[in-house]
């Protein structure tokens, strides 16, 4: 066999294990957790690699590309916007997206980071417009999901899911703080003269309400004595009536002589001077308690 013949097999066995190695390291590819491989063959779409070892054809299919899947933050954009009752506003918005679908983010966006702000930005100045200065402020939460849901809709086209977007600051410029402030003062005075006006008036009806009281119990007093005095007028005349006159009279003549005894006690008073009147009074009290006797 000349030499010239195995010198020349030699040479093509080599050149074909270059090739299938060659191949192999081609048609072999590893992608990592973090990625995804978008894959072209003659330029156009062919397939998208996920994670571990796949296989294309080499020579044919390529790596057009290598696309991270990782969360992503935006920078941090400001933005101006008016409110409804025009005032202006400077907002300040924090974006978080990553890649889902790497074949239309790809294809049917050149810059996804700078499309992503825009958008924001417009949808921000859309949904503020729509509210007042006091709403934006006190349902920041409530607008951050409107904003959120807004974006959802519109980059879902670029196969990008957003998976955070929120309102980080709304500034005033000087002159709206200002005058805020001087409104935040004024409301502060109203309050503190509602308050002492609703203090004055509650002390007026307590003491209304005492005096009332006060006359009512002094009403309950008197109606308690005359019923007592009605009463005592009531035993009497019960008692006319079923003792006659004389019942009435001896009364009289037993309160006639209470009255002398009384005026008879006393220390000193040896002569005690009894009007013809009293002694009449005391011969009728012993005539009537004879009688009854």
């Amino acid at each position: 066999m000349p030499l010239d013949f195995v010198n020349g097999g030699s040479i093509i066995l080599l050149l074909l294990a270059v090739f299938i190695i060659v191949s192999l390291f081609l048609g072999v590819r590893i992608v990592p957790q973090s990625q995804k491989y978008v894959v072209e063959r003659f330029g156009r779409l062919r397939s998208v690699l996920g994670p571990g070892i796949n296989l294309i054809v080499p020579f044919i299919d390529t790596v057009a590309h290598k696309v991270s899947i990782l969360e992503r933050q935006l920078p941090n954009q400001q933005q101006d916007a008016i409110t409804t009752d025009n005032v202006l506003v400077q907002v300040e918005t924090s974006v978080f997206y990553r890649i889902m679908e790497p074949e239309k983010t790809v294809y049917r966006i050149r810059d996804v980071d700078a499309a992503i702000l825009t958008t924001v930005a417009g949808i921000v100045r859309s949904e503020i417009g729509t509210m007042e200065l006091d709403e934006v402020q006190s349902n920041r939460a409530r607008l951050t999901q409107k904003i959120g849901a807004a974006i959802a809709d519109v980059v879902d086209d670029w196969g990008i899911e957003v998976t955070r977007a929120e309102l980080l600051d709304v500034n005033l410029d000087e002159a709206t703080r200002a005058a805020m402030l001087q409104q935040l003062n004024a409301e502060r005075a109203r309050r503190a003269a509602v308050t002492e006006a609703e203090g004055a008036r509650r002390a007026v009806e307590l003491r209304a309400d005492g005096e009332l009281y006060a006359a009512e119990q002094a009403a309950k007093a008197k109606r308690v004595s005359a019923d007592a005095e009605a009463y005592a007028t009531g035993v009497i005349a019960e008692a006319i009536q079923k003792n006659g006159l004389e019942a009435a009279q001896y009364q009289v003549a037993l309160a006639q002589v209470e009255a002398l005894t009384q005026v008879a006690v006393g220390d000193g008073k040896q002569t005690v001077l009894i009007p013809s009147q009293a002694l009449d009074a005391f011969g009728d009290a012993f005539k009537m308690l004879k009688g009854r006797g």
